[in-house]
């Protein structure tokens, strides 16, 4: 037998599908875009086995910035910086842009492989 409480949704239980947007941050689709973006770049990193000061010189980045980088600390690089990034490890990154339906984010990284 179910409560009527298991059944009711409260503001906690309901997601936007962006973390940002829930916790009410005004630039919210731009951490999320950077977030994901930065994502990439760490796991691209570990993916190909690059040791921090290997990745550094790859990217032209100092030491603490790729430990930044490798520890999800994303703030410090713009999205232009992170998809620099990516391209330097050998990463395609396309930008599409389509009308926006009520909803849905502004911005949206989608990764395929």
């Amino acid at each position: 037998m179910h409560n009527s409480e298991d059944t009711q949704t409260t503001d906690r239980d309901t997601w936007s599908g962006n973390l940002f947007t829930d916790l009410g941050l005004d630039d919210a689709d731009a951490l999320s875009t950077r977030t994901a973006l930065g994502i990439q770049v760490m796991k691209t990193i570990r993916g190909k086995g690059l040791r921090q000061q290997e990745a550094g010189k790859l990217l032209g980045l100092k030491q603490p910035d790729v430990s930044a980088i490798m520890r999800a600390k994303f703030r410090r690089f713009s999205q232009e910086r992170l998809i620099g990034f990516l391209n330097k490890l050998e990463q395609k990154v396309t930008i599409h842009v389509s009308r926006h339906h009520r909803g849905e984010p502004y911005q949206q990284v989608m990764v395929t492989r």
